[in-house]
């Protein structure tokens, strides 16, 4: 197989039209489409079904795209650690987050990559920790921040630090009042939670477990956005570190509260692939990411200890 038919596929099918691909790699859109034809015909099977909202990939695509996402990457990544090594940094960086991380500081880090590495094309693509290690281990990612324990991930792993998770519920509720509750008062409510692919889920699951009580969740989300919303309406508590709803608290739109005695802690890692070295842009984004998460705890934005 040829690499730029690889890599033609590659960008399409993250991207799902020919058009975007074209914009993205500077090629004309019958070049593209040839080179996604001649590769279709060396496989002898359909990549993609073509329809009104652009490019979707069939079960064939899909299968080839797990097997050569994180090739195409690395060869990739050769090509723009080459480039930095004479010049200004360049070349691309998937960083994953999880959404309580993201909505702190996705768009610090955005400004200052921006500002000092202006080679550097970062994506920031915001999911649970579960998404995040699965893109990780399929190679369709750089690095991400992910909630630990980081034993048996199959990862390169690295510990930021660590937050305490608060009490969180909707105005009016009264935790703002308490100022203070206990763990097995809060496990006994109704609760909003992510589903148990996700490490918050499990932290929150092992609490439970240590106090012999069983859980009521009253409703799953597996949005950050779509979970607060719900606390908001009242449909539950639910567990968070201040840090991540410090907007909707300042609007009056949530109330929080500490955890007296031994609050629940999580644990913050950085994970990458292990089977391949980071690159000189993902190395430099890396070390964005940590001085920016200090700057957080600095300025009193993230009630985190660093490692």
């Amino acid at each position: 197989m040829d690499f730029r038919q690889l890599r033609t596929f590659s960008y399409v099918a993250e991207l799902g039209s020919l058009s975007k691909a074209s914009d993205t790699l500077r090629i004309a859109q019958p070049a593209l489409s040839r080179q996604i034809k001649l590769l279709e015909h060396e496989l002898r099977a359909e990549l993609f079904t073509r329809n009104g909202r652009g490019m979707v990939l069939t079960e064939a695509g899909r299968l080839l795209l797990a097997r050569t996402a994180g090739i195409v990457r690395q060869i990739d990544q050769i090509r723009d650690d080459i480039q930095s090594s004479g010049g200004p940094p360049s070349g691309r960086v998937v960083l994953g987050l999880v959404p309580t991380v993201s909505c702190v500081i996705s768009a610090r880090l955005a400004r200052r990559t921006v500002e000092r590495f202006p080679g550097i094309s970062l994506c920031i693509v915001e999911s649970y920790s579960g998404h995040l290690i699965e893109w990780l281990h399929r190679g369709q990612m750089d690095i991400a921040v992910i909630y630990g324990p980081s034993v048996d991930l199959h990862l390169s792993v690295q510990s930021l630090g660590r937050d305490k998770i608060v009490a969180v519920g909707p105005r009016g509720c009264g935790l703002a009042r308490k100022k203070q509750i206990q763990l097995d008062w809060l496990l006994k409510q109704k609760l909003v939670l992510p589903s148990h692919s996700h490490g918050l889920r499990a932290l929150i699951e092992h609490a439970a477990a240590k106090h012999k009580l069983k859980l009521d969740v009253q409703i799953e989300a597996d949005s950050f956005r779509v979970l607060t919303g719900l606390v908001e309406e009242g449909l539950g508590y639910a567990l968070l570190p201040p840090s991540s709803v410090r907007g909707e608290v300042a609007d009056g739109r949530l109330e929080v509260a500490t955890i007296a005695k031994s609050p629940p802690m999580r644990e913050l890692t950085l994970a990458s692939p292990i089977d391949h070295p980071l690159s000189i842009a993902t190395a430099l984004i890396t070390d964005l990411l940590r001085s920016e998460i200090k700057a957080c705890r600095d300025e009193g934005l993230w009630d985190i200890t660093l490692s």
